[in-house]
């Protein structure tokens, strides 16, 4: 019989060392002096100065890119869907008004290639460095037999910080409040199942520069306003949309009243719809149709806040209300 190997069975692990002794460079440009580097440790060390904080709250989230990372193959473009997963995760926390500290990334593939996985990290590096979050770990998974040769899947995993009394959960959310839209980056990382039955193989790589657009990262310039401002609620569009993401926001009693037609709905959204014949509702609940954030704040604020938007060069749009409804969540 002949002799069976780790290696012959599909995973080589010399080559997932010699892959991960590569893009150390990558990860410490990353590492705020925060992060503790310990030759022996099995976990990642990170200590953040609690001064600052009277009661610190950590912050987490969990996200991977989807089946974006499938359109990325096709056209054999990686570098941006790590900036993808951490747009995910850092702009979800960023929701609470956490600052992110750190990131994990978990790559998992059916064979290890370090041409293409370097250009992943090299996203992910820069995802971190548009974040302010150091890239402290992660780990690469050859599982052959669950993955084909050619394919991987990402997860990322992100924590960040928020003073305990300064949390935004939409609590504060009252009658009278402006919504306000801040552009997105195109698809981002939702909605590619239904984009990979709309589009061909062919019409997938051909539009591959316009899919592939990498997740906007809010987090600096959000940040900045949540020092400046009340913010009574911040919400990403992701999966879920307006009808899911924008509405958990919602106290009880409460309603979004969107004004369609506030925005400019890019070209990508139009021709998806027009391709998939359904209506508004199923595209405002699948995609972010332009608007990849949104900002819940006090009338007062509106137009100060909008122009602090501008000035960080974000695109950004009053698109409604609060009202009061019993029934209904959103009038969209």
């Amino acid at each position: 019989m002949k002799k069976i190997t780790y290696k012959t069975s599909g995973v080589d692990v010399k080559k997932a060392n010699i892959f991960v002794d590569s893009i150390s460079g990558m990860t410490k440009s990353t590492m705020s002096t925060s992060v503790i580097k310990r030759k022996g440790s099995f976990g990642s060390l990170f200590s953040f100065d609690s001064k600052k904080y009277k009661k610190p709250v950590l912050v987490s989230s969990t996200d991977g890119v989807g089946t974006k990372l499938m359109v990325g193959n096709l056209a054999n473009k990686h570098d941006t869907l790590g900036i993808d997963l951490v747009a995910m995760n850092v702009n979800d926390i960023l929701c609470t008004g956490a600052k992110p500290l750190f990131f994990l990334d978990y790559i998992a593939c059916g064979k290890l290639d370090p041409n293409v996985l370097k250009k992943v990290v090299k996203g992910v590096a820069e995802g971190c460095k548009q974040s302010g979050c150091s890239l402290v770990g992660g780990e690469t998974a050859e599982m052959p037999g669950i993955y084909k040769q050619e394919d991987y899947d990402l997860a990322g995993f992100a924590v960040g910080v928020v003073e305990k009394s300064k949390i935004i959960d939409g609590s504060k959310i009252k009658e009278g409040d402006i919504v306000i839209g801040i552009a997105s980056n195109g698809l981002h990382s939702n909605g590619f199942s239904l984009v990979r039955k709309v589009f061909s193989s062919f019409e997938q790589k051909s539009l591959s520069q316009e899919l592939l657009r990498p997740t906007k990262i809010y987090v600096k310039p959000i940040l900045k306003l949540v020092e400046k401002y009340r913010i009574n609620g911040i919400a990403h569009i992701t999966g879920g949309a307006f009808y899911e993401k924008l509405t958990k926001l919602l106290p009880k009693g409460k309603c979004f009243e969107i004004q369609k037609g506030s925005w400019p709905i890019q070209k990508i959204f139009k021709i998806i719809q027009k391709r998939a014949k359904i209506s508004d509702k199923e595209m405002f609940t699948t995609f972010n149709m332009g608007v990849g954030l949104v900002l819940v704040v006090s009338k007062k604020d509106v137009v100060s806040i909008m122009k602090d938007l501008k000035k960080s060069r974000l695109q950004c749009w009053q698109i409604g209300r609060v009202i009061k409804h019993n029934q209904k969540r959103i009038v969209l």
